[in-house]
């Protein structure tokens, strides 16, 4: 089965043209590859249109990575949809290993693998930190899930939106499969979004706390 690769961008340019050899690596070709620019004021564009591997690039004003990857999500054309950080990679055999998961489970509404952490600058040791990661860089999902699930919302700071997103997925009964292998790689990135503690920045996860809350408080008056 065919699928779509959505890359949400925001001054990306150190590190996006590395994610899209990643991308086109893989021992499964995706489709399309769509890099949604969120409003980049660096070298973005110019780094994903230089790179030589064939991109839909589409770029809106700042609206946050979640913005960016619901455009994405109403972009792609294949059945399925892999997403990826622009400062993140995937391991060749990353989407190969998800499609054979999906079809040996159909009941599942997206697969998601392992991921282990590597400095910018340094090349992957296999001595970084990993664990599941439940998150847009190694997710593939059923590109009617997607949009049944809906927006991905970004919450203050713009932090949280996959934790809402996914969420959303398991409250409307879709089920996620863990594939426990790592098959990604997240970047520590000095001033990247997701880089060290920020109070500013963290307030997202518990606005995604409280809209959880709030889903659960009326779902349970309406059965009362």
């Amino acid at each position: 089965m065919s699928y779509s690769v959505v890359i949400p961008a925001w001054n990306a340019a150190r590190t996006i043209a590395e994610t899209l050899r990643s991308v086109a690596a893989q021992s499964v070709v995706p489709a399309e590859i769509i890099v949604v620019d969120d409003g980049s004021s660096d070298e973005t564009e110019a780094t994903v249109l230089q790179s030589g591997i064939p991109v839909r690039y589409v770029r809106q004003d700042n609206a946050g990575p979640g913005s960016a990857t619901t455009r994405g999500f109403a972009l792609a054309t294949a059945p399925l949809i892999a997403t990826v950080d622009a400062d993140d990679l995937w391991l060749p055999q990353k989407v190969e290993r998800q499609l054979r998961r999906l079809d040996q489970a159909p009941q599942l509404a997206a697969v998601f693998t392992l991921w282990r952490t590597f400095r910018h600058g340094q090349p992957d040791d296999g001595t970084g930190t990993a664990g599941p990661g439940w998150s847009r860089t190694t997710m593939l999902v059923r590109r009617e899930v997607a949009l049944a699930v809906g927006p991905v919302i970004d919450p203050p700071g713009n932090r949280g939106d996959m934790v809402d997103w996914l969420g959303r997925a398991r409250e409307d009964g879709h089920q996620l499969g863990m594939i426990d292998e790592v098959l990604a790689l997240r970047r520590i990135l000095p001033g990247s979004m997701s880089y060290g503690r920020d109070p500013a920045r963290d307030r997202g996860y518990l606005e995604v706390a409280r809209m959880a809350m709030l889903r659960r408080k009326l779902k349970n008056a309406g059965q009362g």
